[in-house]
C-alpha cells in the first residue's frame, strides 16, 4: 500500500510543478500571441491559471500530509516540506488575495475593457506582483523537482 502513496505524491508533484511550468510559460504565453482578442486570451489564460492553483492547493495538502505521516516530525526539518508550505502559501495569496483585487478592478472597468480604462494603472501593477509570486513558486517547484525530489 505504501507504494500506492508513494506513487501518488510523485505523480501530484508532477502535475502540480509541470502544470505551473506549461500553463504559465507555453499555454499563456500562446494564446496570447495567437488569438486576436486580447480579453478571450486573458480570460482563457485566467481560467488556466485557477485550475493550477486549485491543483496546487490539493497536490500541496496531500504532500504535506503524506510527509508527515510518512516521517513523523523529521519531515519538519526537510526543504521538501518547507518549499512545498511555500508554494501552497504563493498559491492562496495568488488565488484568494490578488486574484479578487483583478477581477474587482475588471468588473469596474466594464463596459470597457480593464487595459482601456482608469484602472489600467492599478490592473498592471496587481498583474505585475501576481506575474511575480508565479514566477518565484515555478522557481520553487523547479527546486523541489531538482533537488529535494522524493528523497528518502
Amino acid at each position: 500500500m505504501r507504494r500506492f502513496w508513494d506513487g501518488l505524491a510523485g505523480t501530484l508533484l508532477v502535475l502540480w510543478i509541470g502544470g505551473l511550468w506549461a500553463i504559465g510559460y507555453v499555454a499563456a504565453p500562446t494564446l496570447f500571441g495567437n488569438l486576436g482578442d486580447k480579453f478571450l486570451a486573458g480570460v482563457l489564460a485566467g481560467k488556466l491559471f485557477e485550475v493550477m492553483a486549485w491543483i496546487g492547493i490539493v497536490a500541496a495538502a496531500y504532500l504535506l500530509i503524506y510527509r508527515i505521516a510518512r516521517d513523523g516530525g523529521a519531515a519538519l526539518k526537510t526543504l521538501f516540506f518547507w518549499v512545498v508550505v511555500a508554494m501552497l502559501a504563493l498559491t492562496v495569496i495568488g488565488e484568494f488575495g490578488i486574484q479578487p483585487i483583478l477581477q474587482g478592478l475588471k468588473d469596474q472597468a466594464m463596459p470597457r475593457a480593464v487595459m482601456e480604462s482608469v484602472f489600467a494603472d492599478r490592473f498592471r501593477h496587481w498583474h505585475g506582483v501576481s506575474s511575480i509570486l508565479y514566477l518565484l513558486q515555478s522557481g520553487l517547484g523547479l527546486l523541489l523537482v531538482w533537488r529535494a525530489g522524493l528523497a528518502r
